[in-house]
């Protein structure tokens, strides 16, 4: 039997009307109409998705098959930035900041002046310096005045060893003349003793008178008197030049042939000349020689044997000037480091570029090599684009690349040329290297740095900075061109190149 609640949620469906139903497509009044209606979206459906068809496949002839191509010929990296030259400027010298006239980010050329020291200590130095280079000159001219004496004093011990010779020379002839006069007086001897002889018979038989014969007596007296005294002349002679009274040959005239170069006088004259000449810079190459042999040498300094020119060239080498003269040298370099200091207070650019890190103000004292400020280049970049390994196999020096950087967006294509490859991946490279050689390496795809030189840059116009993110992109398709197209290794550098 059913319960009360059944009975009254029966009772309340019952009360609810029901809804008019809709009527049919067959009844209504214009059946053609109604089915055109209905088609009608279906259709414009269809034609929407074959006209995407056509424009998807349009955009991909036109526009997917360029990309694939050039995907297929060129190679990109996003691992690669802006890099540059910069050069730390530093003062030469130690000194006190008088100006600083630069600040960061002013942009100079070479030879501007970016800061000035303090210039008095080192003018001071360069007046001492200047003292003393008028000293050294004043030495150099008292320096060839002593040397001209001292010449003048060598000629006149040659001329002194020359008479010592010829005064030897002229006592050995003295002496051959004196045994010629002796071996006269001698004969002079004989004549007289005979003549005596013959007047002291005469006498006996009364043929000569006594008269005669005294003179003929005296004669004799006089040629033996002759005879002795030429010979006591002789003895004088050869004790004069050294020589025994008596040679063991018996023969007084005889003299050692070299006695002109052995004797005390010459010998004398000999040692005064080479005192002088040593003076004058001039030693002979053997203290032994005879006086002859040392003027040969002497003479032979010139090939003309002019005596002139041979003096000129002592005077020329003489230790005395060269001495002075090194001295004022000395001086004169010394005074150039001092004006070259002075010219070191002024600290200037070496390169054009941007002025960056100053950290120098007026007053603080500084140090030779100290840091002051930095100059970046803004001429001298290039492009470091670390590229994979697996990316380097039609990579070559002298390939066109196309730069794109973020600074710029896609307003702007900056074109490169690849100009040298890095002997070393970079983390061979870096400050602590992998070690792979405990025997658990893991390969990993390395990034070789490639050098991008840019091509028709203008800063002027739109500058790069060091560090601004680029992405290369290698147009495989362009020969390459330049020094060392095509090649991973750039040439050796040139000899002359090389010394420099």
């Amino acid at each position: 039997m059913p319960s009360e609640e059944s009975k009254s949620v029966s009772l309340d469906k019952a009360s609810v009307p029901e809804p008019p139903a809709e009527p049919k497509a067959d009844s209504a009044p214009f059946p053609l109409l109604a089915t055109s209606a209905r088609s009608k979206p279906g259709h414009r459906r269809r034609r929407w998705r074959l006209l995407v068809g056509v424009i998807v496949a349009v955009a991909l002839i036109f526009v997917g098959i360029p990309l694939i191509i050039h995907a297929l010929n060129t190679v990109s990296t996003d691992d690669a930035y802006v890099n540059g030259h910069v050069t730390f400027v530093a003062p030469r010298v130690s000194d006190q900041v008088a100006r600083v006239l630069v600040d960061d980010n002013y942009r100079v050329k070479k030879g501007d002046v970016l800061v000035e020291l303090d210039p008095e200590p080192y003018q001071v130095q360069v007046t001492i310096n200047q003292a003393e280079v008028n000293v050294a000159e004043a030495n150099l001219v008292v320096a060839q005045a002593n040397v001209k004496g001292l010449l003048g004093q060598l000629r006149s011990q040659r001329y002194a060893l020359q008479t010592a010779i010829e005064q030897v020379d002229n006592d050995i002839a003295l002496i051959r003349a004196r045994v010629a006069t002796w071996e006269q007086n001698k004969a002079t001897l004989v004549f007289a003793q005979a003549e005596f002889d013959r007047a002291e018979r005469l006498l006996e038989t009364k043929v000569i008178s006594k008269e005669e014969y005294d003179q003929r007596r005296e004669a004799l007296d006089v040629a033996k008197a002759s005879v002795l005294q030429s010979l006591e002349s002789i003895h004088q002679a050869r004790a004069n030049l050294g020589l025994p009274v008596e040679p063991p040959t018996g023969n007084l005239a005889d003299v050692p042939a070299d006695l002109d170069q052995t004797f005390s006088s010459v010998l004398k004259a000999q040692g005064s000349l080479i005192q002088s000449a040593a003076q004058l810079g001039y030693v002979p190459s053997n203290y032994r020689q005879s006086p002859k042999q040392m003027l040969d040498e002497f003479y032979r300094r010139d090939a003309g044997g002019d005596l002139d020119r041979i003096f000129a060239g002592l005077v020329e080498n003489a230790p005395g000037i060269k001495q002075a003269r090194a001295d004022l040298l000395q001086a004169q370099r010394n005074l150039d480091l001092a004006k070259l200091n002075l010219r070191y207070c002024t600290v200037v650019s070496e390169i054009d570029g941007v002025v960056t890190r100053r950290n120098v103000n007026p007053g603080n004292n500084v140090q030779v090599g100290q840091s002051l400020m930095a100059i970046r280049s803004i001429r001298e970049i290039w492009v470091d684009a670390n590229f994979k390994e697996t990316q380097l196999r039609n990579l070559r020096i002298g390939q066109h690349v196309d730069l794109e950087l973020d600074m710029y967006g896609g307003k702007h294509t900056f074109e490169g040329r690849i100009s040298g490859f890095t002997m070393g991946t970079g983390s061979t490279l870096a400050l602590l290297p992998a070690q792979n050689a405990t025997g658990n390496f893991v390969k990993v795809v390395q990034r070789l740095p490639v050098r991008i030189d840019l091509i028709n840059y203008d800063p002027d116009k739109l500058p790069l900075f060091v560090g601004l993110s680029v992405t290369p992109t290698v147009d495989l398709r362009k020969a390459p061109s330049g020094p060392n197209a095509g090649k991973f290794l750039q040439q050796d550098t040139e000899p002359a190149l090389s010394a420099k």
